[in-house]
């Protein structure tokens, strides 16, 4: 998972893209990048870390221009050596163009082989971002190759609808053309989410485009719309806003995971309150307790800081059982999800969290957390609440059981890595060391999100029950992707003993 915003204003963009990045620092932790465009020159600042550990006062300065587009980089392969790939990629033929990708090519390698093949163009990295910038890179160059230099909004437009015909997977995307303007589109599916906004200002309009809908209210801009699965938009450098959908046929379905985990409770996805969603998976979380355990001994309710906070917190109003926040989390350690590495994450939640031994003393506690994936935090939180002296720890999950790879940009592609891979609720229960575990059903996940936009018909939920709604996701790429990320990891142990 990954963070992109693009903006075209009469005003220097540099500050505004850094200050949206900070906005969206939750979406990728591993690397930050901004380029920006004054006249002809193209100007670029990249580097594995966090937002304000990248840009000092000298590359700020540097970043000139009135438009620009950032990338916050979530290393999606697991790996920390993957760092020197950070975002924007940048190709000078034709007409300069540098791109950012939120998302994942699920036959990254294909088009990879026919880019060097058939269009003789050269992959540097392992990157699909790198890949998706020489499709675009191309099929631009076949769009307006007996115009010249020109490049009208429908050069770019039959660009995007032949890459659509070339690329699968999910990916959100957005593109600066030098001296030209910035374009951003999403996949047929709309699977990652983008969304865009417009700012009057006496000099015009002004337009951003970003991973979420806080980056816009954050920066001064309304949120306009959703981008439709499929659609791209292009704004002109002088700022004319020019859309059009490219996919033959779009079919709208949105990660859930979304609403679960990634995005910050104080934005809007597709018409629906990410905060609201929350605090619904708490209600109908309550609704399977007093169904399948009316007579529980849940004496105080504890969410897993942050996300879960909603849940947990509507769960026991719902119930009438007391909520208590009992673990302090330090906000200087990063999101232990989506840290590269199992053994970084291991060490990470100790850091994070600390308990409040007297909320726990004596007591049966119900833990809420977002979801359980690889079971990693779970079993360490349930030792702590053991540790400080509660006398049973009971767990519940805002989510379902994760059960199976994510191949649309969501670090858990192996499925032995999934605590619930295989296993039924009671032998996850044990893993972790609770006392009692309960999981939010499917389609009781799938009801939160629809309560404020119920003409949302289908999301991607291959996590939780294996439909992948490409269509191209099989065994044999499971297992690639699989193994792809075990030589990953060892290539890194073997760089860190050499070390």
């Amino acid at each position: 998972m990954c963070g992109i915003i693009g903006i075209v204003g009469h005003q220097a963009a540099n500050q505004q893209l850094y200050n949206g990045l900070t906005l969206l620092q939750h979406r990728g932790q591993d690397a930050a990048g901004i380029a920006t465009c004054d006249d002809r020159k193209l100007y670029v600042r990249k580097a594995p870390g966090l937002v304000r550990e990248v840009f000092r006062a000298e590359h700020m300065l540097r970043l000139q221009g009135n438009m620009g587009i950032g990338h916050l980089r979530y290393p999606t392969a697991g790996s920390a050596r993957m760092s020197a790939e950070a975002q924007p990629f940048y190709v000078n033929s034709p007409f300069g163009i540098v791109l950012g990708h939120n998302g994942n090519l699920t036959n990254a390698d294909e088009l990879a082989s026919d880019l060097f093949q058939t269009d003789r163009r050269h992959i540097n990295t392992s990157s699909d971002s790198e890949v998706l910038l020489n499709v675009l890179a191309h099929e631009l160059q076949n769009s307006a190759a007996s115009s010249g230099d020109e490049l009208d909004p429908e050069h770019v437009f039959n660009a995007v609808s032949a890459l659509h015909d070339r690329c699968r997977g999910g990916y959100a995307v957005v593109a600066m053309l030098v001296s030209r303007g910035v374009l951003a589109f999403r996949d047929p599916f709309g699977i990652r989410p983008l969304v865009l906004g417009k700012r009057e200002s006496e000099a015009g309009d002004e337009y951003i485009v970003a991973s979420e809908s806080v980056a816009l209210i954050g920066l001064g801009f309304q949120p306009v719309r959703d981008l439709e699965p499929g659609e791209a938009v292009y704004i002109t450098k002088e700022g004319t806003l020019h859309s059009r959908q490219c996919a033959d046929v779009p079919a709208l379905s949105p990660c859930i995971f979304e609403y679960v985990y990634f995005a910050r409770p104080d934005s809007v996805i597709e018409g629906v309150s990410v905060y609201s969603s929350r605090v619904a998976m708490g209600r109908k979380l309550a609704d399977k307790i007093r169904r399948e355990w009316p007579d529980h001994d849940i004496d105080v309710v504890m969410p897993i800081p942050d996300t879960s906070n909603p849940s947990a917190l509507e769960l026991g109003m719902q119930l009438g059982i007391a909520y208590r926040e009992g673990f302090v989390k330090n906000r200087y350690i990063g999101r232990t999800f989506i840290m590269p590495g199992q053994q970084m994450r291991r060490t990470a939640v100790r850091q994070k969290l600390n308990p409040i031994e007297s909320e726990f003393k004596g007591l049966n506690v119900l833990l809420v957390d977002d979801s359980i994936v690889r079971g990693t935090t779970s079993e360490q939180i349930v030792e702590m609440a053991r540790e400080s002296g509660a006398k049973k720890v009971y767990m519940a999950s805002a989510a379902p059981p994760l059960r199976y790879p994510n191949v649309y940009g969501i670090d858990m592609p192996a499925a032995s890595e999934l605590i619930a891979s295989g296993k039924s609720v009671d032998e996850v229960c044990d893993a972790i060391g609770a006392d009692g575990l309960i999981y939010q059903d499917l389609e009781d996940l799938l009801d939160c999100v629809r309560e404020s936009h119920p003409e949302l018909k289908s999301f991607d939920t291959s996590c939780f029950d294996g439909q992948y709604i490409t269509g191209d996701v099989d065994r044999a790429y499971l297992d690639s992707l699989s193994d792809r990320r075990s030589n990953a990891q060892l290539e890194l142990v073997d760089a860190d003993h050499q070390g």
